[in-house]
């Protein structure tokens, strides 16, 4: 798996982390070892231009996905096929309040959104219940098998 990150935010972040679970959570949805991943954090600024470019929507956002090849996931016996999964945008100051809120770390929150980002380029989404209730299970199903993963290391 191809994952390029950017750090562009100013904001001092664990990389590593990030690319770890980016990479754990494109295994778990059985994303082709040949995929690529670009996972950019920006300021605020450079976040709220591209809100309101893209979502036109006023003021920073916490995360933003692109998809480029309208990849879905695979599984098991069949993983996605290559190619450009798209790209995640990430703004840690945005975040950072949203962890203090949600009683976990900017690191924790960063993790959340990164994952949110690649179901989204995967095709989930949560405008309706339903499409919620499957998007976050699958989203928190993640995060905890990573957490465990992640703590073996």
């Amino acid at each position: 798996m191809t994952i390029e990150l950017n750090n562009e935010s100013g904001v001092e972040v664990d990389e590593a982390a990030i690319l770890r679970l980016a990479t754990f959570a494109l295994d778990q949805m059985h994303v082709h070892p040949e995929a690529e991943l670009a996972i950019v954090l920006v300021d605020e600024g450079a976040m709220e231009q591209l809100h309101v470019q893209w979502m036109d929507e006023p003021g920073p956002t916490d995360v933003l996905s692109f998809p480029m090849d309208e990849l879905r996931p695979g599984t098991e016996g069949e993983p996605t096929p290559p190619g450009l999964l798209g790209d995640i945008v990430l703004c840690p100051q945005v975040a950072a309040p949203q962890a203090v809120t949600a009683g976990h770390s900017t690191l924790d929150e960063l993790l959340l959104l990164t994952t949110h980002g690649i179901l989204h380029l995967l095709g989930f989404d949560h405008a309706e219940p339903d499409e919620k209730a499957e998007m976050f299970g699958i989203q928190g199903e993640i995060l905890a098998a990573f957490a465990a993963s992640d703590a073996q290391r």
